[in-house]
């Protein structure tokens, strides 16, 4: 028992040391981003506080697509704004956002990209027929579905034939 008491102490003592020290990298300050979840097309906030009140920076979005963009000293957020715009064309998944001070400072921020629910402003609903390769009774092209009516009754016919010969006995 005695032996367990320093162990539970060591334990105690780094733990709190951990949560003086804080998240690393909090010192510098990160790269925020607004929103952290976005749908193709929607336009993004960052900012950080790693490059001074006065400072500016360097944005590099080109892994979801959308370049590189400015940060400029902000008036509320004591630190440098940018934005930029998430390309339609943009893919489902986690992109990382890097900004680059002006000091020399590289921060980073996570950016997640997913597909727009329906009803919201960015979501387009479909519109017209499913492109199977299928078509239905009602499909856009009345002559080809008459065309494909017309094959499945010669078919029919074809095969009614067939039986009632080999169920006569007259061969086949």
């Amino acid at each position: 028992m005695r032996t367990g008491r320093p162990l539970i102490a060591a334990a105690l003592a780094v733990a709190a040391a951990g949560i003086a020290a804080g998240p690393a990298g909090a010192a510098q300050g990160g790269l925020e981003v607004y929103p952290a979840t976005v749908s193709p097309g929607d336009t993004v906030t960052v900012d950080t506080t790693a490059c001074g009140t006065d400072g500016t920076a360097s944005g590099d979005a080109t892994a979801v697509g959308a370049g590189s963009f400015t940060l400029a000293p902000g008036a509320d957020s004591g630190g440098a704004d940018g934005r930029f715009a998430v390309p339609v064309s943009a893919q489902p998944g986690t992109y990382e956002i890097v900004a680059r001070c002006s000091a020399g400072t590289e921060v980073t921020g996570d950016l997640i990209v997913s597909l727009a629910e329906a009803g919201s402003p960015g979501a387009q609903m479909p519109k017209g027929h499913v492109k199977t390769g299928v078509g239905g009774a009602l499909g856009p092209d009345p002559v080809q579905t008459a065309a494909g009516v017309a094959a499945l009754a010669v078919a029919a016919a074809g095969g009614t034939w067939l039986l009632h010969r080999r169920a006569r006995g007259d061969g086949i």
